[in-house]
């Protein structure tokens, strides 16, 4: 007990952070994602590995919890409402019967399996059930992180609808986990009718002070900066980190007053999120980088400590089943649900429809429901856990590693729009102007290659242009090229460009 100090938890936690950073980096030239090498870091550290011993399932779901609502809320800030408007329908079709199908089919499968002589695991219905549910969402990091971090443009909105239905399908898939543990313990049936009211007053306090706690984050920064006048001297920096802060602990607040009503409280926080993402707030540049920051780290932390929580060698047990589950879940499961909710639609094909059911990842937080049966004392909980385990490693690694490849096969790269460039400069909100960047193309420059020959709309000015990796002051002389982007800064009112 002696070596738990507090130093020794800097020390470990430290080398552990540094360690994963470091070979994160080699990610980008091998392809694997980097929250499959954070979660392959933590079980080298672990007790089959370096032996580092970590086995406090309450810990472990109270930093998935504060990392899962970070995740969410940053997710919910980078989603436009313009670019999911057109694709809400079936994000939310996939989102809620996505999951039920999903975990339906798949916690069959398991039953099935289960009667296999040769298997090594033996779930009655619900336990086989339970499984699935705790891995029938897709996973917000994995998605948000493999997504966001390759910068993907897709055809047909798939880029959108995959956000939305990642940041909000968590809330299903962990109703039905806790919904099925109660029935396990208490030995009751399962009602329709009660599933479909609990869920009713889930999702309607969950979206309402999901919206309201936005609008009130909102609210409360620009209070903040009001208070006390000019007379404060706050300096700039100060006061957009105050602000940065400010929100985040609203995110927080959020989540345990939703819950405490009664609601489901990571829908309301990635609502939240989306709330505050599209209104408009002080200091925006300043929070958008704050909250990435925040967003890694919390990603890295839980990953890396599932990871110490897994013991290899007890995977190891159920390798073959996890194997079938999983390739069951890829290949049948998650295409039939994906098929059951966006056929009747009529507006993806064969290939989108393929796409969307191969970018169907899991990740930690089907890792971290896994945990709630085994902190229950469910029967066959620790098996559940290894399964998931397994499964999140198999997703990962087969899926997460192929998600820009299959999307470059299946034709589904939408290299038409323009390239998310940022130069780094924010103006205040107080200010009647606003900033916006044209990427140049051929038609931009049949008039003449300077600036004087680019039609900008009154009020209208270029401050910078970049070239590649170059950043250039433009003036009348500057030969513009195909490719350039431009920094235009211009009044409010006028949206053309």
């Amino acid at each position: 007990m002696d070596a738990i100090t507090s130093e020794n938890i800097l020390l470990i936690g430290s080398v552990l952070l540094i360690a994963a950073i470091m070979i994160g980096k080699t990610g980008y030239r091998t392809g694997l994602p980097l929250l499959l090498i954070f979660l392959v870091v933590g079980m080298a550290f672990g007790v089959d590995g370096l032996g580092l011993a970590f086995d406090d399932i309450a810990t472990a779901q109270f930093i998935g919890m504060v990392a899962l609502c970070i995740i969410l809320f940053t997710g919910g800030m980078g989603t436009k409402i313009s670019a999911i408007r057109p694709v809400l329908l079936p994000g939310l079709l996939l989102s809620t019967l996505g999951v039920v199908l999903t975990a339906g089919a798949t916690g069959i499968f398991v039953w099935w399996l289960s009667g296999m002589e040769w298997t090594n695991i033996h779930f009655a219905l619900l336990p086989s059930l339970l499984l699935a549910a705790t891995m029938s969402s897709t996973d917000s990091a994995s998605v948000f992180g493999i997504l966001g971090s390759r910068k993907v443009a897709l055809r047909h909105n798939l880029r959108p609808m995959l956000e939305l239905e990642s940041g909000s399908n968590d809330p299903m898939a962990y109703m039905l986990t806790l919904i099925l543990i109660d029935t396990i313990m208490m030995g009751t049936r399962v009602s329709g009718l009660d599933l479909v009211a609990d869920l009713a007053v889930q999702f309607g306090i969950g979206a309402l002070a999901g919206w309201l706690m936005g609008h009130g984050s909102i609210r409360l920064a620009h209070f903040y900066l009001r208070l006390g006048g000019k007379t404060m001297g706050e300096d700039a920096e100060q006061s957009s980190s105050m602000v940065s802060i400010l929100v985040l602990a609203t995110a927080f607040l959020t989540f345990a007053a939703t819950t405490q009503l009664g609601g489901n409280g990571y829908l309301a926080v990635y609502i939240c999120g989306i709330v505050v993402g599209n209104g408009k707030l002080p200091c925006r540049r300043w929070l958008d980088k704050f909250m990435a920051g925040t967003t890694w780290l919390a990603q890295i932390v839980v990953f890396i400590m599932l990871g110490l929580l897994v013991n290899p060698h007890e995977m190891l047990d159920v390798a073959a089943v996890s194997l079938l589950i999983g390739l069951f879940m890829m290949f049948v499961g998650r295409p039939l649900s994906v098929a059951l909710c966006l056929a009747p639609l009529r507006r993806y094909g064969v290939k989108a429809m393929s796409y969307v059911s191969w970018v169907g990842l899991r990740g930690a937080v089907p890792i971290i429901f896994a945990t709630y049966p085994v902190a229950a004392g469910i029967d066959g909980g620790g098996q559940i856990f290894n399964i998931v385990f397994f499964v999140t490693l198999l997703s990962l690694v087969v899926q997460g590693t192929t998600v820009v490849s299959s999307a470059r096969r299946m034709r589904l790269i939408d290299s038409s729009g323009d390239d998310d460039v940022d130069f780094g400069v924010e103006i205040p909100d107080e200010l009647p102007t606003s900033l916006s960047t044209l990427r140049l193309t051929a038609a931009h420059l049949t008039a003449g290659d300077t600036l004087r020959h680019i039609e900008l709309p009154a009020g209208a000015l270029v401050m910078m242009v970049r070239r590649g990796d170059r950043y250039l002051v433009p003036n009348g002389r500057l030969q513009l090229r195909e490719g350039d982007t431009l920094l235009i800064i211009r009044e409010s009112g006028n949206k053309e460009a």
